[in-house]
Order: C-alpha cells, then sequence, then structure tokens
C-alpha cells in the first residue's frame, strides 16, 4: 500500500549504518542508527564529552536572500531581525490558534539562514515558506540532500560536561563519513534520545500532537520570543502566558523499572480509573533507568503517581502548572 500524498517522505540510509556494531534504529530513525553495541557505553562517552550522533536524516532548509531573516521574524516565534552570524536558535511555525506547526533549529552564516527539522520535514516547511514569500526577496530550498545534520555533546574548547544541549553541526553530505573519522566515537539514537529527554526537550510529533501550544512543552523560553512584534498564533501564547494556565503541562516520568520494557508512543497516562494524558518519547538512562516524556492535563496533581501504559510512573515537573498565576504576581 503507498504512502497517504501528505505523509513525510522517507529519510535516505545513513552511510554510518557501515560502521562496525551499528545497529538501525525504529520508527522516524530508522535510517540511522540506534547504537552501535552498547547504548549505555555510547551515553558516558557523550556525557564525558566526546563523540557525536549521526542525525543525517533530519530534514534541511535553507532561506537565502537579503530579506531572510526579517521575513522569517514576522513568520516565526522567535526574534531574527538582528541574529548574528553563528548563532544557534530555535524557531517555530505556529496555526493562526497558537498550535506548533512547525520546529526548526538552524544559525545565520551572513547570506542564508539554515535550519534542520524532524526527519521527512523539510518539504512541508518548504512548501509553507514559498506560499509566504509575496514580494520578499528570499529563496527558499530543501537541501537535505545536499547537507547532513550531526549533534556533539560540546562545544569547541568547551568543558562543561557533556549532558547539556550540545551542538549540531552542518556537514556536507558527501563528507559525513570523514567527519565520523575525525569527530568519532560514533554514539547512537538511543543514547541521544535519553540524555534529550532527561533533558526534558520535546521532539515536534513524538511529544506534540496537533494540539499542542508553546506554553504547555517548555518552548516559551528556548524558542519564543515574548517582547517581538506579531506573528501567526501570537494571541494564543501570550493570552496563556500573561493570563491563564497551560492546558496541559509536558513533564518527565521516573518508569518503574521491575518489568523489562518502555511504554509504547502515544500510550495511555492514567490516575486512577482516569485518562490524564499521553506518554511520548522513551528511553533507557544509563543513570536514571527507564524514563519517558509525557503530556498530562494541567490539573494531575504534581505528586501523583501514575499508569504510564501499564507501568507505574513518578513525574518530575518540567511546566509549572501555575506559570500563568505565577506571572501574574
Amino acid at each position: 500500500m503507498s504512502a497517504p500524498s501528505d505523509a513525510p517522505a522517507p529519510a535516505r540510509r545513513s552511510p554510518l549504518l557501515a560502521l562496525p556494531g551499528a545497529v538501525s534504529g525504529d520508527g522516524i530513525d530508522a535510517p540511522v542508527a540506534a547504537h552501535y553495541g552498547s547504548f549505555n557505553g555510547e551515553q558516558r562517552t557523550l556525557v564525558s564529552g566526546d563523540g557525536f550522533v549521526d542525525l543525517s536524516h533530519r530534514g534541511v532548509v535553507r532561506v537565502s536572500g537579503p530579506d531572510r531573516l526579517t521575513w522569517l521574524h514576522s513568520l516565526t516565534t522567535q526574534h531574527l531581525e538582528q541574529l548574528q552570524p553563528g548563532v544557534p536558535t530555535t524557531a517555530l511555525v505556529l496555526s493562526p490558534n497558537g498550535h506548533v506547526e512547525h520546529a526548526m533549529q538552524g544559525t545565520d552564516d551572513g547570506e542564508a539562514f539554515t535550519a534542520h527539522v524532524e526527519p521527512g520535514a523539510a518539504p512541508a516547511l518548504v512548501a509553507f515558506l514559498d506560499r509566504m514569500r509575496f514580494m520578499m526577496r528570499v529563496e527558499v530550498a530543501d537541501v537535505t540532500d545536499e547537507i547532513a545534520v550531526a549533534w556533539r555533546p560540546v562545544e569547541p574548547d568547551d568543558t562543561a560536561p557533556g549532558d547539556g544541549p550540545g551542538k549540531y553541526d552542518l556537514v556536507p553530505r558527501a563528507e559525513l563519513e570523514k567527519y565520523a573519522a575525525a569527530v568519532g566515537p560514533a554514539a547512537g539514537m538511543w543514547a541521544h534520545e535519553a540524555l534529550r529527554i532527561a533533558r526534558g526537550e520535546p521532539r515536534l510529533g513524538l511529544d506534540t500532537d496537533h494540539r499542542t501550544i508553546p506554553n504547555e512543552v517548555g518552548w516559551i523560553d528556548s524558542a519564543v520570543h515574548l517582547d517581538k512584534g506579531c506573528y501567526r498564533g501570537q494571541e494564543t501564547v501570550a493570552r496563556v502566558h500573561n493570563l491563564g494556565r497551560p492546558p496541559r503541562r509536558l513533564v518527565l516520568l521516573h518508569l518503574d523499572g521491575s518489568d523489562n520494557r518502555l511504554p509504547l508512543h502515544a500510550g495511555v497516562v492514567r490516575l486512577g480509573d482516569k485518562e490524564v494524558g499521553t506518554v511520548g518519547s522513551s528511553a533507557r538512562h544509563h543513570e536514571l533507568g527507564p524514563i519517558a516524556l509525557g503530556l498530562l492535563k494541567r490539573n494531575v496533581p504534581v505528586d501523583a503517581q501514575l499508569d504510564v501504559d501499564g507501568l507505574p510512573a513518578m513525574q518530575e515537573v518540567l511546566v509549572d502548572p501555575e506559570v500563568g498565576l505565577h506571572f501574574r504576581r
């Protein structure tokens, strides 16, 4: 059966799956390695500040032209008009009702803004941006076939621990194997995801759904500039931030490890006999054990024990359920 016409385009298989011990990932991460023989050892390597993660299945979009930053500033949640070359940033595109439609991370080099997105998401973002060009002096291109993405745990010359947000590298796709040989050792997606989940960083489409607004998943601090001018969906973001409370909230779930499994993606989270949310990404952390990100109703008590797809779990607050109330004070 053929895929629906609006389904994300499949990502190309990474050449780094030919490295010794490489085991392919699952789902949208299948084109890259889940691990290279020891995902716990690979986590420790990344935490020590060494190694890299192959994210070459992510989509890459380039926006060039003299009006690019002013134009992107008007379309996204981020303040981009004075973005300096080489400074990484995260930006969202929202629906008119404030729901997150696209999430991108990128940098400007003085001539073009290059951003990476979830696997298969580049064509839809390019199509949206093309529709919004009007008379602006910009060009938009899907350059996924030219540019691959990799992640390193620390900036060059940085001595901080490697469990921080790290650094994304944009590598010419033809040079990916040369990059791996120079930067290695390679760590797989299981290690990368465990550290990401522990940091409380959501992935669009895995830890969000079509109703998600930035306030619910912690993107206010990292991807939304609250003092910039108007953009699509701004009214919802501002209203929830200034006057209300997020209808749902992202949490870090600490799962009972006695049952040797992880919850199914989009599995139900229950409090007693009531459905109170869904589970997103999950992983086995080398220190915390099994963990997951969940999206819960705002009024779920923060100290409540939950049932996550049949697994007992406690929650760690990532998004304050009373953030709007605190702001008004």
